[in-house]
């Protein structure tokens, strides 16, 4: 089983939530009317500052109401003229950003005007009406709560504290998600907080004793699971943004063996406080149609900044090599962070900003999705350029005097990332996924600056297996075996790299290794068994998927690989046994659906054998073999159309499989298309010139269309490689004996 480890940064920033309201006219000069609350105070409140000041609410008070703002005025007179309120740092003009929530001069000017003037009411029944905060979800009731497993409290004073909170997906069943809404319990004491997807439940099996408490930390390392799945969607929450809305086509997957990770930045309150977190999903039915991915510039490596250092500068860069389209960007640096930039540099040599932040603020950071896409073309080069400040003269630096800072997960220590949401554009269809492109091309960036990064060596080898350069994929897993040479989860992959490259010996001695390593090593033994099962080892197979299911028993796709294994033993009561208790634990599990359409064929229900085959292909469309299984049974049903379409779809995803071509071969001519039925069937022989029944067959094929000559050498070449085929004797005796007739 390939994993694809990523490091998933604890990226500390949400996009703002745009509040709609009726918004009156504003823009009253003081000589025309006074300034009042109603008329022009309101609209502002309103869209830009309730979002955290209202009832229950992040903001330590409420501006809904005129008493509200009224006591509060000289304040939000103070923080506004400042822009220390509302939240918002980019620089104007360096990105057309989506929700923009810098007030402009014109606001400012009304603000300073009303609380010079008195802070006059007005008719209120001129204002617009107040926006609506839910109480409980937004979205009404979600299709699925998952809370924190136990009640966190936070201590009344300390530093800022990070905590992980690790949420099991407990369905069955595999859905996207089109939305998420997060309720921490306490929001006034939550800076921010993010999900990731731990596709394996990796965080959760490293921490057995603890995730039910929560992990402290600022940054984790998760398992992206057994294909490339780069993590694309920007789950971050800020008080002011509850629901998190992705954009049309783009909803993200959670799996039956997912957990979410529930990543919060508290700040303590004076008094201690108890929060519990609850996570609503809304699903939808439509997969994605648009496949994002999430890429980072940063140089952490260079962050050794001196005490003293006013303008200490970090810079990455990183050449496109294919067109996108960027849809959100995320800045991010801590403390010390003064001057955050990123641009990029297109192939004509223009300089296209993405984003600048002149004064940044770790506690006003957030992320920022674009009003339009901006579309950069191949070979633009991105870049970040990061200008720290580590003097006494930074307000936010948290040690007086300096220190040294390097980079680190502590919000003491620090980082520089830049991480941009992508979505790959003009791309040729059914060509390679872009996204591999885009993961090799940051990996072999992180490798020039650091050749022995473990993660960047071990995903870039996950990019080579995507494109299918086994021997390439190989090559990398060894070089970091060379820097870490008892990391078992590589020398799983290194075994699955040899085996798709053909060398199974080595295959075998990589899965071996890893498990004399680790006895634990599930995915090592999962691997040996089904490598050994495809070698006909039955019995070693069965071994390794029983020694999984002595340490898990609830593992389904051991169940379902150890119901293979005793239906080559032909023990076919106790494969069906397996493949329930399998399909129980996940009826999505399409080993589990085709073993049992196997059996289903066997005892002569081939349309059942449809049923569980087409919901086993939904699951896992990319499995040939398991095409042609439901070509077989539509074969068996009498829909020859629908099986020529399965097994054309099964060689394309393997074209060089000679059995796929030479079975659809044999469907076309049941459909009387004997001219594609030759063409594939020459394919197949291509492939495997060897084939003695494959020569038969083709001459049979030429024969019918009237090529007697083609037919007899066909006829003849099998006989050359098999003497004594009996059926091609025969039939070349019948083409001789009809003069071509046949």
């Amino acid at each position: 089983m390939m994993m694809n480890r990523l490091i998933c940064a604890c990226v500390c920033g949400l996009a703002s939530l745009f509040v709609a309201v009726k918004v009156a006219s504003r823009h009253v000069r003081a000589a025309d009317a006074p300034v009042t609350y109603a008329h022009q105070i309101a609209p502002i409140l309103y869209k830009d500052c309730t979002t955290c000041h209202h009832p229950g609410g992040a903001g330590p008070f409420s501006l809904m109401a005129y008493a509200d703002a009224r006591r509060w005025g000289p304040q939000v007179l103070r923080v506004t003229q400042s822009r220390y309120m509302p939240p918002w740092l980019p620089e104007p003009g360096y990105g057309d950003f989506a929700d923009n929530r810098r007030l402009s001069d014109s606001d400012l000017d009304l603000i300073r005007q009303w609380v010079s003037t008195g802070m006059a009411q007005g008719d209120l029944a001129d204002a617009p009406a107040p926006p609506h905060y839910n109480a409980t979800w937004e979205l009404g009731t979600p299709d699925l709560v998952l809370k924190t497993a136990r009640p966190y409290t936070l201590a009344a004073s300390g530093t800022d504290v990070f905590r992980n909170f690790v949420l099991p997906y407990p369905l069955k069943q595999t859905h996207y998600i089109r939305a998420v809404e997060i309720r921490p319990g306490m929001p006034q004491i939550v800076h921010h907080a993010n999900l990731l997807i731990d596709r394996t439940a990796s965080f959760r099996r490293a921490h057995p004793n603890d995730w039910q408490d929560g992990v402290a930390g600022m940054e984790l390392q998760v398992d992206a699971g057994s294909m490339f799945d780069p993590d694309s969607h920007f789950l971050f929450w800020k008080p002011d943004t509850p629901v998190l809305m992705e954009p049309e086509g783009m909803p993200w997957r959670l799996d039956p063996g997912n957990d979410l990770i529930l990543n919060m930045h508290f700040k303590p309150s004076g008094k201690p406080e108890t929060m519990q977190a609850e996570v609503g999903l809304y699903f939808t039915d439509r997969p994605p149609e648009k496949q994002p991915m999430l890429l980072q510039l940063e140089d952490d490596e260079a962050l050794d900044i001196p005490a003293g250092a006013r303008d200490f500068v970090v810079q990455d860069e990183m050449k496109l090599p294919v067109d996108v389209d960027v849809l959100g960007v995320y800045p991010h640096a801590h403390y010390l962070g003064k001057d955050l930039q990123g641009y990029a540099i297109l192939p004509t040599g223009e300089k296209k900003w993405l984003i600048w932040i002149r004064n940044w603020d770790i506690d006003r950071q957030s992320v920022y999705r674009y009003r339009k896409p901006v579309f950069l073309p191949k070979k633009t080069v991105l870049h970040m350029r990061y200008t720290y400040d580590n003097s006494s003269t930074n307000i936010h630096n948290p040690n007086d005097p300096p220190v040294r800072v390097r980079a680190g997960n502590r919000s003491v220590d620090e980082m520089g990332h830049l991480w941009l949401q992508v979505l790959p554009v003009n791309q040729r269809l059914g060509g390679l996924d872009p996204r591999i492109l885009l993961e090799q091309e940051w990996m072999q960036n992180k490798l020039r600056k650091n050749p022995k990064d473990t993660i960047a060596l071990f995903n870039l080898a996950g990019a080579y297996m995507g494109e299918g350069d086994y021997q390439k994929a190989a090559a990398t897993y060894q070089r970091e075996l060379a820097v870490d040479s008892g990391d078992t989860r590589t020398l799983t992959a290194l075994g699955v790299a040899y085996e798709k490259a053909g060398d199974s010996q080595q295959a075998v001695e990589a899965y071996q290794k890893a498990i004399s390593l680790d006895s634990g090593s599930m995915d090592a033994q999962f691997d040996l068994g089904r490598l050994e099962l495809n070698h006909d080892n039955v019995a070693r197979a069965e071994e390794q998927f029983r020694a999984i299911l002595r340490q898990t028993p609830d593992d389904a796709s051991a169940h379902s690989g150890l119901g293979l294994a005793l239906l080559k033993e032909q023990e076919p009561e106790a494969a069906q046994a397996e493949f329930d208790k399998a399909l129980k634990l996940n009826p999505q599990d399409a080993t589990g659906l085709d073993g049992s359409a196997q059996l289903a064929i066997a005892s002569g229900n081939p349309a059942h054998a449809v049923d569980l085959l087409e919901d086993a292909v939904k699951q896992d469309g990319k499995d040939a073999e398991m095409r042609e299984h439901l070509a077989m049974a539509y074969v068996q049903t009498n829909r020859f159309g629908d099986a020529a379409t399965q097994l054309r779809a099964a060689t394309t995803i393997t074209p060089d499989d000679p059995m796929a071509h030479a079975l659809l071969s044999q469907v076309l001519t049941t459909t009387g298309q004997l001219q594609d039925a030759i063409l594939e069937q020459q394919k197949a022989l291509q492939l495997n010139s060897n084939d003695a029944d494959g020569w038969n067959n083709l001459g049979v094929l030429d024969a019918r269309e009237g090529k007697t000559a083609e037919a007899r050498e066909a006829f003849e070449h099998a006989l050359r490689l098999e003497p004594n085929h009996a059926q091609a004797r025969a039939n070349l005796a019948r083409l001789q004996a009809s003069a071509g007739k046949f």
